[in-house]
């Protein structure tokens, strides 16, 4: 991942986009609306549902994680406002999918162990 987020930031700050450096991989307890986790602005935070964004002049980018009768559900939406934008989520989309589901399947088999 750390290498993943390198390459990007690279490629990313030729079009402007400002570096994120990837996750802190810091554990928080608590988070308010307001406050950053990493690159994420937090916009809304409650016991059930988390919203994160990150916005540029190249594409908003909103996650939902919400848990409803023990069922996480996460939601993802991105909207690109320009050709950089569009270019930028062709890798990152299919990334995402095979990173994200990867990363659920590690966390099932944990769970499951307890």
């Amino acid at each position: 991942m750390r290498l993943a987020f390198r390459i990007r930031d690279v490629i990313s700050s030729l079009f402007g986009v400002r570096r994120i450096g990837g996750f802190s991989g810091v554990a928080r307890t608590t988070v308010n609306t307001g406050e950053h986790l990493d690159f994420f602005l937090v916009e809304h935070s409650a016991p059930d549902i988390l919203v994160l964004t990150e916005r540029d002049r190249h594409l908003d980018v909103m996650i939902c994680l919400s848990i409803t009768d023990r069922v996480l559900t996460i939601t993802s939406s991105v909207i690109t406002h320009n050709l950089y934008g569009r270019i930028y989520m062709l890798p990152v989309g299919l990334a995402h999918r095979v990173i994200v589901s990867s990363h659920l399947r590690r966390l099932k088999r944990s769970l499951e162990r307890r």
